[in-house]
């Protein structure tokens, strides 16, 4: 009797992952509950319970300190959003497949008419988790004949947009004939490729089997949907039997079959398909009589290995140069350190150690001697670029960081796949340097695959794209005038300074930058500098924000007020000149004015007789005026003291030096450069 072993036998991915995770937690020793059955098999199920884990039927049975993890079938929108709002620590155990269709049916469904959703089973965790994403009416069929009704009892059907998905491991041939019935009716229709590639590739390779068995065994839980749809397409070929454990096989008749296969269900452990494998061996001894075992059979298949061939292998040795493993043949199975890791500063000792089970890749195969060259690190980058490949449909966002810098882009590396970036998908700006990304952790999604070449786009733009629409929208919920930020200065133009704000860029206006009388924003700040500033104005519609730099204790006048009094002897350095006085700065940003009469106690005709611009002066402040901002300084109060009249008293006040100023009918004018120049006569008004 000729035995063969279908090469996808056991667990998937998803179910591999869920698994792990579960483990995991137990081994970090957290008090684990699982959200209905992480998977559909019994023996795994009763695995975890005596291990501690608890099965909740609803999420309001979790109690406070345990973690729950959700089922590979993936949740309810509702389940989820209760964990959320009661914050219940939980971990994601679901298939991505799974939640891909709940992205797609809740994209999609906003957006259309009707859904219709594929499925042997209504009431299965996975097709109540997509229900729960449904935005519009929706329909479940099973069968092209249910599909083909549906269609016909439904006028609207014709004309209405209708998007079609199916259950991850519903059956492949009745989905494809639902579709092609849909194409035939609907107008207005959008079908997505839902069923897993796991189990797309599990079905069709039980089909090649059972077309060429006499029977086929299918090893599997008898309420996992993917086990059973094994058990439905085998049965198509030739008699099938659907077993849990080895248990079940004592009902199984071999007499006569020359050929068997065998299969398992997705969810089915390594130990449960080996434990049938060998109760079988005795079934085929005891009735067949033959000399070779069903065991010996199987073992004689597996032990074909090929170039490519993926293979389980267990650490048996250690070595510096090479990590020997057993394969379940009678090959000697080694892993050169260089397919170990792509890490040249680890160990071998640093990565596994012995009794550790890892999946690998066979690289060579030498017959003569006996042995098998194995690769892991080849194998990590090919489910990387499955997970490369899986990210392009679910829109994941992946972390790498960029290797190398090539024409047109970079090159970043994530999961041992590398991932072209192209220039205009790089940066937020096109004007950022590539250079700046070398060996620096990126984040991306990856916008295009080509499977034949195993290549694969990236962008990382769309990402940063997305975070700064979220703090964009952030921002601009919480914003008011007068709140206080800090920023980044961004860049210039000869009006202002534009800050980041994150997320988010706002403008100060040149004028508000400094006190001080400037000609371009640079003058006051850098670029890269971090400031504080306020929010002084909005545009909620424009979505424009001006922004206040300067404060009011750094205004000059509220310097002057502080730090100086009438009376105060001041150095004061000339700055300009009129014909009646000259104009010296007292502090940045306040000039005051020595009236002619103030210079000397002697006559002066000209200021520029006695004075020159840039000459530093010692000066008395006589007068100041906070509301015309003007101040009136004197020199020739510090060279004599008030003359007594003949009655001892003082002299009748004199004027001001500004007041005698603003009886004065000319007038002088500055210009734009500071220069001060005679006005156009006519003009009456005071001279500052």
């Amino acid at each position: 009797m000729k035995v063969t072993v279908s090469p996808s036998a056991g667990f998937c991915f998803g179910v591999n992952r869920a698994i792990h995770l579960v483990y995991e937690l137990i081994e970090q020793g957290k008090k684990v509950c699982t959200l209905g059955p992480i998977i559909h098999n019994n023996h795994m199920v009763e695995e975890f319970s005596q291990k501690g884990v608890r099965i909740l039927e609803d999420v309001f049975q979790a109690k406070e300190g345990e973690w729950v993890v959700l089922r590979s079938h993936g949740v309810t929108r509702q389940e989820m959003q209760y964990l959320n709002d009661n914050h219940i620590p939980y971990t994601d155990a679901a298939c991505p497949y799974v939640t891909r269709i709940q992205q797609i049916v809740w994209k999609e469904s906003g957006a259309t008419d009707t859904v219709v959703i594929v499925t042997g089973d209504e009431q299965h965790p996975e097709v109540q988790s997509v229900l729960s994403y449904c935005r519009c009416p929706h329909y479940v069929v099973d069968t092209a004949d249910s599909m083909l009704s549906l269609l016909r009892n439904n006028g609207n059907f014709v004309e209405n947009k209708v998007i079609l998905v199916s259950q991850t491991t519903f059956n492949i041939q009745i989905y494809e004939e639902c579709v092609r019935i849909a194409k035939k009716v609907c107008t207005n229709h959008v079908f997505f490729d839902t069923i897993c590639n796991a189990t797309a590739v599990r079905q069709q390779e039980a089909i090649q089997l059972a077309q060429k068995c006499d029977i086929m065994v299918v090893v599997g839980g008898r309420h996992s949907s993917n086990t059973a749809k094994l058990r439905d397409v085998c049965q198509q070929f030739c008699p099938t039997v659907l077993v849990e454990s080895a248990v079940d096989l004592n009902e199984t008749d071999f007499i006569g079959r020359n050929k068997v296969g065998l299969t398992a269900g997705a969810s089915t452990p390594a130990r449960i398909i080996k434990e049938v494998q060998t109760t079988m061996s005795e079934f085929v001894s005891n009735v067949n009589g033959d000399d070779i075992s069903f065991e010996e059979g199987l073992e004689q298949t597996l032990k074909s290995v090929r170039t490519g061939d993926r293979v389980t292998g267990v650490v048996t040795a250690i070595a510096p140069t090479e990590v020997q493993v057993e394969i379940g043949t009678k090959h000697a199975g080694y892993i050169p350190v260089n397919e170990l890791t792509d890490d040249p500063n680890k160990t071998p000792e640093d990565i596994v150690k012995v009794g550790d089970e890892l999946e690998l890749v066979v690289t060579r195969v030498n017959d003569v001697e006996g042995t098998v060259s194995l690769s892991k690190r080849r194998l990590d980058a090919i489910a990387g670029y499955e997970k490369v490949c899986e990210a392009a449909e679910s829109g994941e966002v992946l972390d790498g960081v960029v290797v190398d810098v090539v024409r047109g882009g970079v090159i970043a590396v994530t999961n041992g796949t590398k991932v072209f970036i192209p220039a205009s998908q790089a940066t937020a700006s096109r004007n950022d340097s590539l250079e700046a990304l070398l060996k620096q952790p990126v984040s991306f999604k990856i916008i295009e695959v080509n499977r034949g070449r195993r290549r694969a786009v990236g962008s990382i733009r769309s990402v940063l794209k997305e975070q700064r629409k979220m703090l964009q929208d952030k921002f601009w919920e919480d914003v008011e005038v007068g709140k206080v930020y800090q920023g980044t200065v961004k860049s210039f133009t000869n009006y202002g300074a534009f800050i980041g704000l994150g997320g988010v860029d706002g403008m100060i206006h040149i004028s508000e930058l400094s006190w001080q009388r400037i000609k371009h924003p640079s003058e006051v700040l850098k670029e890269g500098d971090i400031v504080e500033v306020y929010i002084k104005d909005l545009d909620n519609e424009a979505r424009k924000i001006s922004l206040g730099y300067k404060k009011v204790e750094d205004n000059p006048w509220e310097v002057l007020k502080r730090t100086y009094a009438i009376d105060d002897v001041v150095k004061a350095k000339v700055v300009s000149m009129t014909s009646f006085g000259v104009f010296a700065n007292i502090i940045p940003g306040i000039d005051g004015l020595i009236h002619i009469s103030q210079i000397s106690k002697q006559h002066v005709e000209k200021p520029q007789d006695v004075l020159a611009i840039g000459q530093e002066v010692d000066v008395k402040i006589t007068d100041i005026d906070f509301d015309k901002k003007r101040v009136s300084l004197s020199i020739r109060a510090l060279l004599e003291e008030p003359a007594q009249n003949e009655a001892g008293d003082s002299a009748p006040d004199a004027k001001s030096p500004i007041e005698e100023a603003e009886e004065k009918t000319v007038v002088y004018e500055v210009g734009p450069d500071g220069a001060v120049g005679d006005a156009p006569a006519g003009n009456d008004e005071a001279a500052e």
